[in-house]
């Protein structure tokens, strides 16, 4: 069994197939630390991801993985960290919202206290798990799903579906970030307006704090804006003013694979081999990583 793809849906969906008594290999073009999973922020919050009723199921199932493996933050990157939704209600939100533990109406949004990912250590843990349950992991950069040579082709390629696919609803939702020393934060906090491809976030991460940020739809480049930069500073620091003095450590970009609806099912390949999609998850693949992953193996194994 093989599947294409190692950001956090390729690796995670590996790693339960592994463990479930499968021989997997990854396959992928670029190591983990070079997706765009590699440079997300990492909260869990389904974000910019549909159908909602499959994503609230996923995202949930996904959540209490994460508490479990908050209580080993230096193995797995994961912690659970207090923060507010600025702006955000309980009404507008799905059915999964009433589940979350701790998730509350306070003055000018909803807190909580939820994982967040540090996702170069996670992506780390997630292959040095994968190894142990006797997975590997190749370069190869495919070019034909048809052409990869198992029973059971599993295709985690995010963006990269658009053209191997080929599937034209893929697209990107760019997302700029700039990490900063931290000047002492130790919560999270997002502001999202729906409207504007611009929002306001900030997560404390051991590397550093991260500050965002944007969701630039069918924007391609890789290169970070030196303006849109300056003005994720200005829109951070006017929530906490002690960013403005935080010296720039670094700036990132991901496109992130944006499509009406997460494509999770199984096909038949043209010689009648099992192929499993599990792509599209647009800004939430690390929110409905584990839930995805066990109902795309149970699509393999079937």
């Amino acid at each position: 069994m093989i599947v294409v793809g190692s950001g956090v849906a390729g690796l995670t969906t590996a790693v339960v197939l592994a463990e479930s008594g499968r021989r997997v290999s990854v396959w992928a073009r670029e190591p983990a630390g070079r997706t765009t999973s590699a440079v997300a922020g990492g909260l869990w919050w389904p974000y910019r991801i549909e159908p909602e009723p499959l994503v609230g199921a996923w995202a949930l199932e996904t959540l209490r993985v994460y508490e479990e493996l908050a209580d080993r933050p230096a193995e797995t990157g994961v912690r659970l960290v207090e923060g507010v939704h600025r702006g955000a209600r309980l009404d507008e939100l799905g059915e999964w919202a009433a589940r979350v533990p701790g998730l509350r109406a306070v003055a000018d949004g909803l807190a909580a206290r939820l994982p967040l990912i540090d996702m170069p250590a996670h992506l780390a843990w997630l292959r040095r798990r994968l190894t142990e349950a006797g997975g590997t992991e190749r370069e190869r950069d495919v070019t034909d799903l048809a052409a990869v040579p198992a029973g059971v082709v599993v295709n985690c390629t995010g963006l990269g579906a658009r053209s191997l696919v080929p599937d034209p609803a893929v697209r990107p939702v760019r997302g700029q970030l700039v990490v900063v020393e931290n000047p002492g934060i130790t919560t999270w906090f997002t502001s999202v307006d729906h409207a504007s491809d611009a929002s306001t976030y900030f997560f404390p991460q051991p590397d550093g704090l991260l500050l965002g940020g944007t969701a630039e739809e069918d924007a391609w480049s890789p290169e970070p804006d030196p303006a849109t930069a300056a003005a994720i500073v200005e829109r951070c620091a006017a929530v906490r003013p002690e960013i403005a003095g935080a010296r720039v450590l670094a700036h990132r970009v991901g496109l992130r694979p944006a499509r009406d609806a997460v494509r999770l099912e199984r096909r038949l390949l043209p010689d009648g081999r099992t192929l499993v999609h599990n792509y599209g998850h647009g800004g939430a693949g690390v929110t409905v990583a584990w839930g995805c992953a066990r109902e795309a193996a149970a699509l393999a194994s079937g």
